[in-house]
């Protein structure tokens, strides 16, 4: 499936709230990472339930910040996608724009703001990772922290980049279990994995040694946290990381 549309302004508002069974600090993971994948989706798509499967796989990886955005413009094929916005729908044709896409389609995984592919099988996946280590071998990960009073604090130590970047934060559900009634997947349980819920610019990031901090009613304590540094408009990504509640056994 495929669709194209003009270029759409990324808007985004979050309302949140902190747990304290929620995890205290979200640190790099291994290597260099954590590596930003992002899976633009549909619940009317029926070649997308591979790529959500592969993304709650990545989803338990510390190295990777897994992220799914629900789009809209396959919502009249027959089933209306509940977690679909014009919000996540534009940041994907923002990538289309950056990566000189002729066409934005589902499933897209894009990997770092760097490179995309559907994102069906783990060679894929492997090809996109390796792809954005050798274009970003230095990252600057941000820290995030749960502090005494709930607060969650941003920080960035001072670094070289070009230009300014961008500080997004991504509030999330880790996961949902949709029956499907109508459409292409008419008839299945679809599962979804950290589900884009609502998104905000912070601000931007100069490069200097910075911090932000997000006030505990901007928040629900079952949802995932993440923060992507990326150079403006939707540019490579400079680091990412989350912030995760304990899921209890």
């Amino acid at each position: 499936m495929s669709g194209f549309g003009r270029r759409s302004v990324l808007i985004g508002s979050v309302g949140l709230l902190v747990g304290a069974d929620a995890a205290a600090e979200g640190k790099p993971g291994q290597g260099n990472g954590p590596w930003a994948i992002e899976l633009f989706t549909s619940q009317g798509c029926s070649s997308c339930p591979p790529a959500d499967a592969l993304l709650g796989k990545l989803a338990q990886r510390p190295d990777i910040v897994a992220l799914s955005f629900h789009i809209d413009y396959w919502d009249y094929i027959g089933w209306k996608d509940r977690f679909a916005t014009q919000e996540t729908t534009a940041r994907q044709r923002a990538y289309a724009r950056t990566l000189r896409q002729k066409y934005v389609y589902t499933p897209e995984m894009v990997v770092d703001g760097r490179v995309h592919q559907p994102g069906i099988n783990t060679g894929q996946i492997d090809s996109m990772l390796a792809d954005a280590r050798r274009q970003s071998a230095v990252r600057t990960t941000p820290l995030l922290k749960r502090m005494a009073d709930g607060t969650l604090r941003i920080a960035l130590d001072a670094a070289k980049i070009d230009g300014a970047a961008d500080v997004t934060l991504f509030v999330y559900d880790r996961r949902h279990a949709t029956p499907v009634q109508r459409g292409e997947n008419e008839g299945r349980r679809l599962d979804n994995f950290n589900v884009v819920r609502r998104f905000e610019v912070l601000g931007q990031w100069n490069g200097a040694q910075a911090h932000w901090s997000v006030p505990t009613d901007r928040f629900e304590a079952e949802q995932g946290l993440a923060v992507i540094i990326q150079q403006a408009d939707h540019g490579p990504v400079l680091g990412a990381n989350k912030l995760e509640p304990m899921i209890a056994g």
